[in-house]
């Protein structure tokens, strides 16, 4: 065969040629580029717009990546489920369509809407500094430059605008919202008689064979079995336990400090008072003239005599907000004022007064009233947040750096954990763990991929370590079986507590419910004695009652009243219910009231999602998912 090659080559690279040109006739380069690389392939399309496979995945890593710091311990398979992967892309499928609506309607966001966006909303809280700028180091964190961020909150105010109209002109008609929402709040009037199981308890004394019986019931099987548990000791890499070990010296401590010096200076606030002359900017030009003119005046008055600024704020200043307090700003810091104000409040001295400072709103007089902030707290005082911070860098490049070694070393010495506990300084720790996490469980125990991998044939009969796996953000663990106890049936000495336990309830339920049928009988022969006082129920106020009563309640049928039913509890017992009477919702009901909000809120919801889909079919969206993978 490979004689054959030798000898043939140039009628082998002449079949290629003839193979392979019809592909980019055909295809073209872009065609046959997308057939070699799969993550070029569309997805989906909206209009004209092709989403690939690449923006799906970037989107998708994109939102793990903020769920993982959101919530560490959360599962790394769900976050890798093909529901969860389907999400993602309905929102990018989502932003896009909103984005070409927004072209088509020619929607824009001004730069005083994106900074009072930024200062007003409370989830961008986390990104202000007490003065209101920006906090970079966030989002450098998170890796993006202030540019960027402030890119993608325009954006996100420019498409809110596609359905923010539809939101926020919902229309709740009282009619419709009074007839649903009286189905939810009708109330009815009943008497009860109660029958409990526990009232027999002490009378029942199971036999042996009672209890064998119900041992060897096979509904019951389920309920005597000891969970298959293994004891395991693992190991977990992540950043805090390599900055622990992690030595850093003063001078890089020095040299950190150094280069953040504005992260330990206090924020610089002023205080300051301003008399305003109203002059809007495109008013005219004599207009204009004539509100300087007056702050002129207004500005030599009060150079003049200082001492009698605030009576002339109060008297002449334009500015409702301030005036009565004398032209009195409060505090404030950089970024609160128009810029034209801020530069020239931040370049006065204490007690100093400007000259005529012109901005959108008019022609200010401003004095500085006081100065606080600017204090940088010494190297000392932050000394231990440094060395914290600098660790928690220095193990972050180390993870990054040992991550592919650890793998490695668990995989190549796999019959001990003891190699990389020694190489990396990391600590063995135990546990006994089932193949599902507990309740509560956090960090690798609560990592189910980290658990399947414990259970597997390697890690129960070859005692080997199971791979590296990352089970939260930066973080690798590898566990190793130590003992394995497979799941079994518990004997019945071991459960006869329990058993004895569950056939009482369960005789006492019997004979409850019997004895509940009985007084059913005789109410619905007339006999109405020993019925408890009559109550009024609804399905926004149960007075107290088990859910199954008042279901059953609400949703027998009224037309031929009164009305008798039983409704069984288990082994809780019997209920016997007469239904007397159905009231009427009264029209100025309190709870019609509070709910009318809620029902408006849901309308406007679907009316919403209504607009949007119309968008979408008139945006043709179309998704090409490729088929699923074979398991």
């Amino acid at each position: 065969m490979f004689e054959f090659v030798r000898t043939h080559t140039k009628l082998l690279l002449f079949v290629l040629v003839i193979l392979i040109i019809p592909s980019f006739v055909f295809l073209g380069v872009e065609g046959y580029t997308q057939f070699i690389d799969p993550s070029n392939r569309a997805v989906a399309t909206v209009g004209s717009r092709e989403i690939t496979q690449r923006e799906w995945d970037a989107a998708h890593q994109n939102r793990v990546d903020q769920i993982r710091r959101q919530t560490p311990g959360v599962d790394a398979r769900l976050l890798d489920s093909p529901e969860f992967k389907r999400q993602s892309l309905d929102q990018l499928v989502r932003e896009e369509v909103l984005r070409q609506a927004a072209q088509r309607l020619m929607l824009t966001t001004t730069d005083e809407r994106l900074r009072r966006s930024f200062l007003e909303d409370p989830q961008l809280a986390f990104l202000r500094l007490p003065d209101g700028r920006i906090n970079r180091d966030l989002l450098l964190a998170q890796g993006l430059s202030v540019e960027q961020f402030e890119a993608r909150l325009r954006q996100d105010l420019r498409l809110q605008q596609v359905l923010g109209g539809v939101a926020a002109t919902g229309v709740l008609a009282t009619q419709p919202a009074r007839a649903a929402l009286g189905a939810l709040l009708e109330r009815r009037e009943l008497q009860l008689q109660g029958f409990a199981a526990a009232e027999h308890v002490a009378a029942i004394t199971p036999t042996d064979a009672e209890l064998q019986a119900y041992y060897d019931d096979p509904a019951q099987q389920a309920r005597f079995l000891a969970p298959e548990q293994a004891q395991i000791e693992f190991v977990v890499l992540d950043v805090q336990a390599l900055a622990r070990e992690a030595a850093v010296s003063e001078e890089d401590l020095r040299r950190h400090y150094e280069q953040n010096l504005a992260r330990f200076t206090a924020p610089e606030q002023r205080r300051a008072s301003h008399i305003l002359v109203r002059a809007e900017r495109d008013a005219a030009a004599d207009q204009r003239a004539q509100a300087r003119t007056r702050a002129e005046a207004l500005l030599a008055q009060a150079r003049a005599n200082p001492a009698r600024f605030a009576e002339l704020a109060r008297a002449h200043s334009e500015d409702p907000g301030s005036a009565p307090a004398g032209g009195d700003l409060d505090w404030f810091g950089r970024g609160a004022m128009v810029p034209a104000f801020e530069e020239a409040a931040f370049a006065l001295a204490v007690g100093q007064i400007s000259g005529i400072v012109e901005t959108d709103f008019g022609f200010h007089v401003i004095r500085l009233d006081a100065v606080r902030g600017g204090e940088r707290r010494p190297f000392e005082a932050v000394r231990a947040e440094i060395a914290e911070e600098v660790r928690r860098q220095v193990g972050q490049r180390r993870f990054a750096e040992v991550a592919e070694q650890f793998s490695n070393t668990v995989y190549e010495q796999a019959d001990s954990l003891q190699p990389v506990v020694d190489k990396f300084g990391l600590r063995l720790q135990t546990a006994t763990v089932q193949r599902a996490p507990a309740p509560g469980a956090t960090g690798a125990l609560a990592s189910q991929a980290l658990l399947e991998a414990v259970f597997t044939d390697s890690a129960l009969r070859a005692r080997r370590n199971t791979q590296a796996l990352e089970v939260g953000a930066s973080q690798l663990a590898s566990a190793r079986v130590v003992q394995h106890q497979p799941q079994r049936r518990l004997s019945l000495d071991e459960v006869r507590p329990q058993v004895r336990a569950a056939v009482i309830a369960q005789q006492a339920a019997a004979r409850a419910r019997s004895a509940g049928e009985a007084r059913l009988a005789a109410l619905r022969a007339g006999d109405t004695a020993g019925l408890s006082a009559p109550l009024l129920v609804s399905r926004d106020d149960a007075r107290g009652l088990p859910r199954e009563v008042v279901d059953a309640v609400l949703r027998a049928d009224a037309s031929t009243l009164p009305a008798a039913l039983g409704v069984d509890l288990g082994q809780q017992g019997y209920v016997v219910v007469h239904l007397t009477a159905v009231r009427p919702l009264p029209p100025e009901a309190p709870a019609l009231a509070q709910l009318k909000s809620q029902y408006a809120q849901a309308w406007t919801e679907a009316e919403t999602r209504a607009f949007y889909d119309a968008l979408a079919q008139h945006f043709e969206v179309t998704l090409t998912l490729p088929p699923p993978r074979p398991q």
